[in-house]
């Protein structure tokens, strides 16, 4: 019986931190980029909402070096988009006013979250 409540707790515990999300309203001002994942971290998902009033770029940078997947996403748009290991996300906004995103992100939460010019 007793290694069976334990078996319980560990499964508890893997469900429960496998199900980890972050959700946010980020703000990014005009000629920035809001960069999430730009660290040693596994796979991610996040579904991201354009509520701003201008075109959004994003694309995917893996930490050693590149850039690909580039979109734009119109305002009032939401993709869903996987995000590989070791590969940051940035949201890039090129408008001349402050823009905001609607973030929801599943699976590794152990991401840095920093902005760039």
């Amino acid at each position: 019986m007793k290694n069976l409540s334990k078996s319980i707790v560990v499964l508890f515990l893997i469900v429960f931190t496998s199900c980890a999300s972050v959700t946010s309203n980020t703000i990014i001002e005009p000629n920035n980029s809001f960069v999430l994942g730009n660290n040693a971290h596994s796979i991610f998902k996040v579904k991201v909402r354009n509520v701003s009033k201008n075109n959004l770029e994003i694309y995917h940078a893996p930490i050693e070096g590149g850039k690909h997947s580039s979109q734009i996403i119109i305002p009032n748009q939401q993709v869903i988009l996987k995000v590989d290991a070791n590969t940051a996300l940035y949201i890039k906004n090129t408008a001349t006013e402050q823009a905001s995103v609607d973030l929801y992100v599943t699976g590794d939460t152990s991401l840095s979250m920093d902005y760039k010019n």
